[in-house]
């Protein structure tokens, strides 16, 4: 007997004898007409849920800074009505003074910043004096706690909820490190598992999964001080995977279990999503500059020219043409307008090594991430170095996944070419997450105060557990 999927019933009386035999003459027309045999039995399916409203994003308007080795991005935007965001001015020159996410020269970033900044200003017709920063320097870490907390039978307050996180963050301090993110994933009230939020919840214990993100201290207080010289105060670090996947990642992805590979230009970073939680990240040091890089040794030409060569005809994959195209190379030290001609296949068989062995060290870190099945979905690719003809293939076939390019949905206002789009991952999600997109619990406010003397140390510490 097959089974057909048709509309909902409707909610009528049971029928009696002499109906039912209508009825089901009635059910057989309607399983005809709906392609399928007679006597197929039809299989009535619950209502659709209700469309899900518009996102209500946090009144106001946001500053982002996307602080990467390649470029320097800003945007100033909002979020809109109809659920989406739109960025009112942006601003990107190329980064100067960093190096693999971290600052290098503090002069030099401070002037390619000030430039990204002002840009962006200009053309939003506003000043900024607080920012929302991406973290990608400091060697960040990922970590989970899982915290019990005492509540003696009455009803869970959001003091109990922070009173969690307070724990979570206190268990995972150490020498020389900051923590940044403290995200709940999930809480347990009693028995009962999986309760996205506890407020309002009769319960004994409460218990919570926690992801913890930290970074070294030294390399954040380095970041602050040369966003203090540009006449910037840091509104709140974001974790630069943890924004990519907010701006390229739909709610069923995030749910069903999807990492964000972002191949950036000093650094590859991993987010691994599952039950709409972020689960795990991880930076590696590696990233689209050290291609260049490789070009330029191998080739002995200027770095200029080798990320010409790598935008206009690089590829991680071989094609049957490759030998016949020649390409123009001015050497270094070679006199302006003399070059030598070098087929495409020697600077595909220069930039495969690399990105191989980049896909090679994502595939390592899925497997020792330990947050089980998640890492087996499907990976997105974002950031400047996805945007290699051949390195979705090339991806597909290392880490044995299904694999898309992401771009930032819902936002308007990007540059028009939207190939450009996956370079504004981080810079996008950081938009997202400044104006209320970070998750279940956005309204309570979890963020560590910086630097506390030992007095006020104390005092929150007392607070919190009394």
């Amino acid at each position: 007997m097959n089974d057909l999927i048709v509309a909902p019933p409707t909610g009528e009386q049971t029928p009696r004898p002499a109906r039912r035999r209508r009825a089901r003459r009635k059910d057989q027309q309607t399983a005809l007409a709906a392609g399928g045999p007679e006597g197929s039995r039809v299989i009535a399916l619950p209502p659709p849920d209700e469309p899900t409203p518009p996102h209500a994003w946090r009144p106001g308007t946001f500053g982002v800074l996307d602080i990467g080795s390649t470029k320097i991005i800003c945007l100033i935007g909002r979020g809109e009505a109809d659920g989406t965001l739109r960025v009112l001015g942006h601003g990107w020159r190329r980064s100067h003074g960093v190096k693999s996410g971290g600052i290098v020269d503090l002069r030099a970033a401070e002037a390619a910043i000030r430039a990204a900044v002002g840009q962006a200003e200009d053309a939003a017709e506003r000043r900024l004096d607080k920012i929302y920063v991406n973290l990608s320097s400091g060697h960040p870490e990922s970590r989970l706690f899982n915290v019990r907390w005492p509540v003696g039978g009455r009803e869970i307050t959001e003091s109990d909820v922070r009173r969690v996180v307070t724990e979570g963050r206190m268990r995972a301090m150490s020498e020389g490190r900051s923590t940044i993110h403290t995200l709940p994933l999930d809480f347990s009230v009693d028995e009962t598992a999986g309760v996205a939020d506890p407020r309002g919840h009769l319960c004994d214990q409460l218990t919570s999964r926690l992801h913890v993100i930290d970074a070294s201290t030294t390399a954040l207080r380095n970041l602050e001080t040369v966003l203090a010289r540009a006449e910037l105060k840091i509104e709140e670090l974001v974790s630069a995977p943890l924004a990519s996947g907010l701006s390229v990642l739909d709610a069923a992805e995030r749910d069903l279990g999807v990492t964000v590979v972002d191949m950036g230009g000093g650094t590859t970073s991993i987010a691994i999503f599952g039950e709409g939680q972020l689960l795990h990240t991880a930076c590696l040091p590696v990233g689209g500059q050290h291609v260049t890089r490789d070009i330029a040794h191998v080739l002995s030409t200027s770095i200029d020219s080798a990320e010409w060569l790598k935008t206009m005809y690089g590829s991680a994959e071989l094609s049957a043409d490759d030998d016949l195209d020649l390409l123009p190379v001015q050497l270094i030290g070679d006199d302006d307008h003399q070059f030598v001609k070098i087929s495409r296949s020697k600077v595909v068989s220069i930039i495969r090594p690399r990105i191989e062995e980049t896909l090679e060290m994502v595939r390592d870190r899925l497997e020792s991430a330990g947050v089980g099945r998640a890492t087996d979905g499907r990976v997105v690719l974002t950031g400047g170095a996805s945007l290699l003809d051949g390195v979705g293939n090339m991806a597909a076939r290392i880490l044995n996944r299904q694999v898309r390019l992401g771009r930032p949905a819902g936002i308007r206002g990007l540059p028009e070419d939207p190939a450009a789009w996956p370079s504004f991952a981080t810079s996008a999600g950081l938009l997202a997450w400044a104006a209320g997109g970070g998750g279940a619990l956005g309204d309570i406010d979890f963020s560590e105060p910086r630097a506390p003397g030992m007095l006020r140390r104390l005092v929150e510490f007392i607070r919190d557990r009394v």
